[in-house]
C-alpha cells in the first residue's frame, strides 16, 4: 500500500468550503461533557474512497466527519487529541491508510 504524503495545511479546502486556524481551533476545543451529539457525525457512517489521491482523501474525510477531533463511533463521543509525535494532518492520513486493508 501507497502511504499518504504529509503535508501541512494553513487551511484546509474540503472542496466545499475552507477551513480556517480559527475554525479547527474551535473543533479541536468542543467539550465532549457539554457537546450536542445531534451535532456530531458518526465514523461508521465515513465512507472513505481509496482510489482518490491522498490530498483529495483527507479532504473528503473531513467533509463527511465535520469535526476531526469529536464524532461519534457507533453512538459514542469520541474526542481526539494530538500530543507529541503525530500532527493531525499525518494523524488522518494514517488512519485513512490503514482503512485499506
Amino acid at each position: 500500500m501507497k502511504n499518504a504524503k504529509i503535508r501541512r495545511f494553513e487551511t484546509v479546502d474540503t472542496a466545499e468550503t475552507e477551513i480556517t486556524p480559527k475554525q479547527l481551533a474551535a473543533m479541536r476545543n468542543v467539550d465532549v461533557r457539554t457537546v450536542d451529539k445531534s451535532t456530531l457525525v458518526d465514523i461508521a457512517d465515513v465512507e472513505i474512497d481509496m482510489a482518490l489521491p491522498d490530498r483529495e482523501r483527507i479532504q473528503d474525510f473531513i467533509r463527511q466527519i465535520k469535526n476531526p477531533y469529536c464524532y461519534l463511533d457507533h453512538g459514542i463521543v469520541v474526542k481526539v487529541s494530538f500530543a507529541g509525535k503525530r500532527s493531525m494532518e499525518e494523524s488522518i492520513v494514517h488512519y485513512i491508510n490503514t482503512m485499506e486493508g
